[in-house]
């Protein structure tokens, strides 16, 4: 749970390219990784109940994130392009509220994950706010793209409903319900 719901959160949102698309993105990105971020760590808090496992948990989807700057940045891209998302503060908000309310898990899912959708765009702003031009960045180094032979087929939309197992197949789907109820009154 703890590998899969911080790769979740991590690449909701496609966080790594965060400055590719910009503002474009900005609402898209903020909403996943609001929501990521209450269900992955209201889920730790709640099962540990223990106050400060979010603020934990966004530390290691933290660590994790600069891991993968730095791979990104190994294969050439510009330190700044690649971008971690500022998820600590909106976790101690949402444990402030679970240890603020006596460790009620209603207020902390109602209350804390407000906090979190509120203040997380806001503090990604000004995270994207600090990123050098990120159009021309992004045009200066855009996006891997598959290689050929990689790239799929687009599959032939039409040609399949003109063929005789087609038409066989729809008529024996819509039939069948028909059928069976015919079959059945006369059992009885």
């Amino acid at each position: 749970v703890a590998v899969n719901s911080t790769l979740l959160t991590i690449n909701a949102g496609d966080y790594i390219f965060y400055t590719d698309w910009a503002w474009t993105s900005f609402v898209v990105f903020s909403i996943s990784q609001s929501t990521m971020l209450a269900v992955g760590a209201i889920y730790y808090m709640l099962f540990t109940g223990v106050p400060g496992t979010a603020t934990y948990y966004a530390t290691i989807m933290t660590i994790y994130t600069w891991v993968a700057k730095g791979a990104w940045f190994a294969l050439g891209y510009p330190y700044d392009f690649v971008t971690t998302p500022v998820w600590i503060p909106s976790a101690m908000l949402l444990d402030l509220t679970y240890w603020a309310t006596r460790r009620n898990k209603h207020a902390a899912i109602i209350i804390g994950g407000t906090l979190i959708g509120l203040s997380l765009p806001m503090f990604n702003m000004i995270n994207l706010l600090l990123v050098r031009d990120p159009l021309e960045v992004a045009f200066k180094y855009p996006r891997p793209t598959l290689p050929p032979y990689m790239t799929p087929i687009e599959p032939q939309v039409g040609k399949f409903y003109n063929s005789p197992v087609a038409l066989g197949s729809g008529a024996g789907a819509v039939l069948t319900v028909p059928i069976a109820a015919l079959g059945a009154k006369l059992n009885t």
